[in-house]
Parts: C-alpha cells; structure tokens; sequence
C-alpha cells in the first residue's frame, strides 16, 4: 500500500520558484495547480483529495503552491484565497476554483480535460 501512495505523489509537483513555475506551464501538457498553504486547514484536508486526482489524470501536470513559499507565482495569478485550483493550457489560466468543494472540483477538472483533449 505504501508503494501505492508514493507512486501517487510521483503525480504531484511542488513549485518552489517562479522559473520552476514557468517551466512547468510553458510545457504542452494541461496544468492544474493547488495553491496552498500550511496553515490553512481546507488546503490540508484537499491535499490528498488532489493526489488521487492527480492519479486519475498521468497526462496533466499537478502542481501544489505554497503561497507563503512562491508569492510571486501566488500574485502574478492573483490567488487570495485558499485552498484555489487553477487550470492552465498553453500557459493560460481557463478556469480557477475558489474553495475546498471537492465535488465541484472533479466535475470542473473533468470538463477541462476533455476540452483539452478534443482541441489536442
């Protein structure tokens, strides 16, 4: 089980920078970001919630940004609140998700996903 778990995580990327920021999103591939922070109990509990999603989607990257750790990446995309959910293709934000509705999430990731693949 524990093997599983890490595997899952392996889906999940962590942004420390603004240059690690801005590789990830000028890649080809649909970007769904968390944006976090450690003292906000809502981005905790979403945290493992966005693994498994991450898990469902190998073609998307997932990115997780601690807002205390990147605030350039946090304001450059105008993120006030916690837990947000941004989802980029080519670069560009196409929806962003204030809040932990995990429900509404999936169903918003769901739709971007297929947008993405019928475009590609």
């Amino acid at each position: 089980m524990e093997r599983q778990e890490h595997q899952i995580k392996l889906n999940v990327l962590k942004v420390d920078s603004l240059q690690t920021w801005d590789s990830y999103i000028s890649q080809a591939h649909p970007v769904i970001a968390h944006f976090t922070a450690a003292w906000c109990m809502p981005s905790v509990v979403m945290t493992p919630f966005f693994e498994e999603l991450a898990s469902t989607y190998p073609d998307v990257i997932f990115l997780v940004v601690d807002v205390d750790e990147v605030k350039d990446v946090a304001a450059k995309l105008e993120v006030k609140a916690m837990p947000t959910f941004v989802l980029m293709k080519d670069g560009i934000p196409a929806d962003k998700i204030v809040g932990a509705n995990p429900d509404e999430i999936r169903k918003r990731v769901d739709g971007f996903i297929q947008s993405c693949s019928s475009t590609a």
